[in-house]
């Protein structure tokens, strides 16, 4: 039977998955939208997915930073709905022989640059940057870079002060 989660999201087939769960391609129900679902498991040791999806909102509406469609528990899962994305810089590298141009290196460099401040702006530090984090769009966004996966993401500015946060 397949699975429906958030009362509208249909599981499709897993494409990737992570030292903190596992990522399926799926379908709206009603506009047949095709989304990516992130599923971590609800008994897990350090849950993360529900302040990832904090942080998500957060970070809404900066250029490169996915959409979240939905997100909660259903069943045993915690749930992250987000844009689909197409593939990360390190699927890229792979494909093109680990080597880019100079040109694609400094495009590439100047959107990942971006990302960061970005995030940095709003009071975060990603911790966990690497080719694997950053996806290009899809469609019209293919040559839009992207930045995902902020489960180990952490204030480093006080929101209320602005000050910086010791550690």
């Amino acid at each position: 039977m397949d699975r429906i989660v958030g009362g509208k999201y249909k599981l499709g087939r897993k494409i990737g998955s992570g030292s903190f769960g596992e990522i399926f391609l799926a379908t709206h129900v009603d506009t047949y939208e095709i989304v990516a679902v992130k599923l971590e498991n609800t008994k897990t040791k350090h849950p993360q997915l529900l302040y990832e999806a904090k942080v998500y909102n957060i970070l809404e509406g900066g250029s490169g930073i996915p959409s979240v469609k939905w997100y909660g528990a259903d069943g045993d899962d915690n749930i992250l709905v987000i844009d689909l994305l197409g593939p990360s810089l390190e699927d890229l590298f792979v494909y093109c022989g680990r080597k880019f141009s100079l040109k694609t290196v400094l495009m590439l460099a100047d959107q990942m640059i971006t990302r960061i401040e970005y995030v940095h702006s709003k009071g975060f530090l990603h911790r966990d940057v690497k080719p694997d984090n950053f996806l290009m769009g899809l469609g019209r966004k293919a040559n839009q870079v992207y930045v995902i996966d902020f489960g180990l993401a952490k204030r480093y500015r006080d929101p209320a002060t602005n000050r910086h946060i010791p550690y």
